[in-house]
């Protein structure tokens, strides 16, 4: 059965690539009436505030016709920006070199959170570098991930 979010993405995927945009990824972080719902948009061009509202407005509308959240909510459309979580496998194998840090949906060794070097994937597995030892982390096993940024001279 798909996730909110999982079919919240296929509503709305078709009217967000028509309008030149890649559908990055979505969050819903239902909270009563403070429940949100981000939707990230990328493009090669990159991401204005313009486009933003655009998107938001074509969004909202498809929202309002299917009406796939119960209550109150805000539609937040933003960028993925610099520290740009990650949710699909193309977009771990895009970040491979990159630093991420990942929090788990249960603990491994003791511990949900880990930062590292992420190295690409294996098969399902989402293969991250930390302090020299790698560790192979099924994709359905990551609550959030995302890219740490860096700042180098």
């Amino acid at each position: 059965m798909a996730t909110k979010e999982q079919a919240i993405q296929a509503l709305i995927e078709p009217t967000v690539n028509a309008m030149g945009f890649e559908l990055w990824g979505v969050d819903y972080v239902a909270q009563g009436k403070n429940s949100r719902l981000v939707v990230y948009i990328d493009s090669d061009k990159g991401v204005n505030v313009d486009d933003c509202a655009k998107v938001s407005r074509q969004v909202s509308g498809l929202l309002d016709v299917e009406d796939p959240i119960a209550g109150q909510y805000n539609l937040e459309v933003s960028s993925p920006g610099m520290d740009r979580p990650l949710y699909t496998l193309s977009q771990f194998e895009r970040f491979a070199g990159h630093r991420v840090q990942l929090r788990l949906r249960i603990p491994f060794e003791g511990r949900r959170k880990f930062q590292g070097l992420l190295i690409g994937l294996e098969e399902d597995e989402v293969i991250l570098r930390v302090d020299q030892e790698e560790f192979g982390f099924p994709i359905e096993t990551i609550e959030r991930a995302q890219v740490v940024p860096t700042f180098e001279k």
